[in-house]
């Protein structure tokens, strides 16, 4: 399962799928469609039927192989890899029982180590997959995708694993926050699914953030400084007021666990005009809406002092923490739970800190956790996957199929 497992990432992350989150199409790339193809090739040679609709969302379904009633659950996984490094000409590199030593990446200054990313103790002895150091590897989220197509090839090969029907969806766009915006939850008819899209070994996550995106416009009057007394207001100056009344310790850099926050990630503009641009986290849902009643107050303080309302605030929601609607099927997560269990894995249950498919999908009608790759240092050059703990997401894939035809519908 390994050499597969192996081949199968090596052979996907080749394929370059960075999505665009400046294109208004669906997928917002055509190189998505490369991956995709491929796949649907790679399932129609498993003998399962496949459905690819004009917006590239690829399902496809392994029949039942019993013969009672049980629900249909689902395995998800996205194809496009992120927009913020490159992910051209990426050259996976094999490390064969990881000693914990410093690896160099490829022939850059670059290298891996663990006083920089301590989480590499727990995969020494492990074979990794790593990057040259000149692009991200896109493990994030080809090595789900592996998985889930290494599961049914495993499915298929051995029909005395008893399962109901099984119903498999690989979607674009997530890593651009799209990927369940054109999802038909009823086309693809699962009863509950997974998002293999999760990080170090064991998480089980079923709560995330709730997300809004805000951005801040700050018009000014520019004239010329020589007589601007008065008469000048500088855009530039109206942003940084506006930031400095958020709280300054509530930012990702200063923040863990349970607490949200507001992250400045883009902060431009000249005396006539300023643009901010926020996220906003909190996975409290009263909390959240807080959050942004608090933009809106600082936005009514500044406008108070001038006569033409400088500040202008838009705010819209991404996403909602999906505990809201897992907690109402416990099931979806019980499940999981008796597979760790038996494959001796300790589960994870520590909320997201960020969203998943799952997050949006389980808003419209489709629980949806989310299960660990074994990946890690995601949308950069360190990022790195270990087969071992690939192998082990596989067997919790299978082991939920089965453990899903133990039920009832």
């Amino acid at each position: 399962m390994k050499e597969q497992l192996i081949d199968r990432l090596k052979r996907y992350a080749e394929i370059d799928t960075q999505s665009n989150p400046d294109s208004e199409t669906t997928p917002s790339t055509e190189k998505q469609w490369d991956l995709l193809n491929v796949l649907k090739q790679e399932l129609e040679d498993l003998g399962l039927e496949t459905d690819l609709d004009d917006n590239g969302y690829l399902f496809a379904t392994l029949e039942s192989n019993i013969a009672k009633e049980v629900p249909t659950v689902g395995f998800l996984a996205h194809v496009d890899t992120s927009p913020d490094f490159n992910a051209t000409n990426v050259k996976p590199q094999i490390i064969e029982n990881y000693d914990g030593k410093p690896i160099q990446l490829g022939d850059t200054d670059r290298e891996l180590n663990q006083t920089v990313f301590p989480a590499l103790k727990s995969v020494e002895g492990h074979t990794l997959m790593i990057t040259d150091g000149t692009s991200l590897l896109g493990a994030d989220d080809k090595a789900g995708v592996a998985e889930i197509m290494t599961a049914l090839n495993y499915l298929v090969e051995h029909p005395e694993v008893k399962h109901g029907r099984i119903r498999v969806a690989f979607t674009p766009d997530e890593e651009i926050g799209r990927g369940p915006h054109k999802f038909d939850v009823a086309r693809f008819g699962a009863d509950f699914a997974y998002t293999m899209d999760g990080s170090q070994y064991g998480e089980l996550q079923f709560e995330s953030f709730n997300a809004a995106e805000a951005t801040v416009t700050c018009h000014g009057v520019n004239v010329h400084p020589g007589s601007a007394k008065d008469v000048m207001v500088n855009a530039i100056k109206l942003g940084e007021r506006f930031d400095s009344q958020l709280p300054q310790d509530e930012v990702p850099e200063e923040t863990e666990g349970y607490e949200g926050f507001f992250h400045l990630m883009n902060f431009n503009g000249t005396t006539e005009k300023a643009t901010l641009k926020y996220i906003v986290r909190d996975h409290d849902r009263n909390r959240f809406e807080a959050r942004k009643a608090l933009l809106e107050d600082i936005q009514n303080e500044i406008n108070e002092d001038y006569p033409n309302n400088p500040i202008e605030l838009e705010v819209y929601d991404q996403y909602f923490n999906m505990a809201e609607k897992i907690n109402e099927v416990p099931e979806v997560i019980d499940i999981p739970k008796r597979v760790f269990n038996q494959l001796g894995i300790e589960p994870n249950t520590e909320p997201i800190r960020g969203g998943t498919d799952g997050s949006q999908l389980s808003f419209m009608g489709l629980p949806t956790p989310n299960i660990f790759t074994g990946c890690d240092n995601f949308h950069g050059p360190f990022e790195y996957a270990s087969i071992d703990v690939m192998e082990k997401a596989v067997q919790v894939i299978v082991g939920i199929a089965e453990e899903v035809s133990n039920t009832e519908a």
